[in-house]
Formats: structure tokens, C-alpha cells, sequence
């Protein structure tokens, strides 16, 4: 094999764990299908990742949120989430599964980590100098908020077969939160 930069070998990974999960629930696929199908030895797994919930950590960063992480720091929300949607249906296979995980670690335990590490590193960086109105109302609590608000939205899309197209499935989400409760049981 040629030698391989990091970010190379990190997509033969992931392209090889997404491949696999199509067919087998996560879970039950080990560190060595995922090398021998992605054509690299066992230990250049663990340069790169500690375990395969580390690389489902990886592709959610790098294939969901580094492209909407753009259009969310200028306000774009409606079309920061159609991409997430759109990313996220490009591989239905892989997420259809990966939601489904069991055990000691969950899909949605990944996605809220990575979602609000993502959105705190924004409201930070927009924060500066700024105070909350409310002392509660801490870059961390709001981050988390909409963190466990994209997830659930995400997580109920993909169990519910994604039949929803991902534009509507984002007109749907912001108007569920640009709105109070009590607006949206009125308008029902």
C-alpha cells in the first residue's frame, strides 16, 4: 500500500464501517472486518481511532456538521439543516442503522457530544463580551438545548423511514423552533 495521509486513511475507515453497517447492525462488527475492508492492517485502526465509536464520532464530524458549521455561524439554520438532512439520506443505509445501535453507547449519545461541541465552539465564539439575559442561560446549557433539538429532530426522521423530503424535514424544524409551545399547539 502506499503511504496514506491521515485524513485518507480516516475515509477508508469510515467508508469501510458505513459499507459494512449497510448490511450488519453496528455492533456486531468487529475492528478487523472494518480493516480488511478498507484494505489496511488492524494497528493503523488504532493510530487513528480508539474504537469504532470513535469513527462513527469522526463521520458524524466531518460528514454532517463541518458543512452546515458555516451556515450556522451566519444564521442559515433552514439551510444548514436541509444539507444535514440531505447528507444524512446520501447514506439512509448507514444511519438507518447506526440509530439503532444497542449497548453501553448509542448513536444518539455520539451525535449530542458531537452537536453540541459544534454549537458551543459557535455561541462562544459569538458570545464574546456579550452577557446572557438569563444567569441559567450559559453558552453550555444553550448549546446543549439545541443539541437534544437537532438530534431528536435527525433521529426521528431516520426511524420514521425518512420519508419525509430533507427540504420539508427543515421547514418542519424551523418552524418547530422559531415558535413557543403554546404557538404551535395554536396553529396545529
Amino acid at each position: 500500500m502506499i503511504a496514506q495521509g491521515r485524513n485518507e486513511i480516516d475515509r477508508l475507515l469510515a467508508d469501510s464501517l458505513k459499507g459494512l453497517a449497510e448490511r450488519r447492525p453496528v455492533e456486531k462488527i468487529t475492528i478487523k472486518e472494518i480493516t480488511d475492508k478498507a484494505g489496511v492492517i488492524r494497528p493503523t485502526f488504532y493510530n487513528h481511532f480508539q474504537d469504532k465509536f470513535e469513527l462513527i464520532e469522526w463521520i458524524i464530524a466531518t460528514d454532517l456538521l463541518e458543512p452546515i458549521q458555516p451556515l450556522l455561524k451566519i444564521g442559515m439554520i433552514s439551510e444548514a439543516m436541509v444539507l444535514l438532512f440531505t447528507n444524512i439520506e446520501r447514506d439512509k443505509g448507514f444511519y438507518t442503522r447506526v440509530t439503532k445501535m444497542e449497548g453501553p453507547v448509542t448513536f444518539h449519545d455520539i451525535a449530542q457530544k458531537c452537536v453540541k461541541k459544534m454549537l458551543l465552539a459557535i455561541i462562544e465564539e459569538q458570545m464574546t463580551g456579550k452577557q446572557t439575559k438569563h444567569k441559567w442561560l450559559t453558552p453550555n446549557v444553550i448549546a446543549a438545548y439545541y443539541a437534544q433539538s437537532m438530534c431528536f429532530a435527525a433521529e426521528e426522521w431516520i426511524n420514521q423511514g425518512m420519508t419525509v423530503p430533507p427540504q420539508e424535514m427543515a421547514e418542519a424544524y424551523q418552524y418547530i423552533i422559531s415558535r413557543s409551545m403554546v404557538d404551535v399547539i395554536k396553529e396545529l
